[in-house]
């Protein structure tokens, strides 16, 4: 199947964790079969509760944007962030 936008780009198919994502390498849309979104919602609204608790750890912000050590907080960001169902999907 060709992509719907660039019309002249063949779609690949990837498969991950159980979930077949068509997608473009020419401008890299992503298209998803019938049922494939309801999958991807469902999975990631079971996963939330367990990363919630993982961010409760996580200590406060001081002032400025500064965690309690004196580091700059955008250095940490990516440890403190959630993990998204995106990243795991497209990895």
């Amino acid at each position: 199947m060709n992509c719907p936008v660039c019309k002249d780009a063949a779609l690949v198919m990837s498969e991950r964790q159980g979930i077949e994502i068509d997608y473009c390498p020419k401008c890299r849309g992503v298209w998803l079969d019938r049922g494939e979104l309801d999958k991807i919602i469902e999975r990631s609204t079971q996963e939330a509760p367990a990363s919630a608790s993982q961010s409760a750890h996580v200590p406060p912000a001081g002032p400025w944007g500064h965690d309690p050590h004196g580091h700059g907080r955008d250095h940490h960001r990516d440890s403190y962030r959630r993990k998204s169902i995106w990243q795991d999907l497209f990895d």
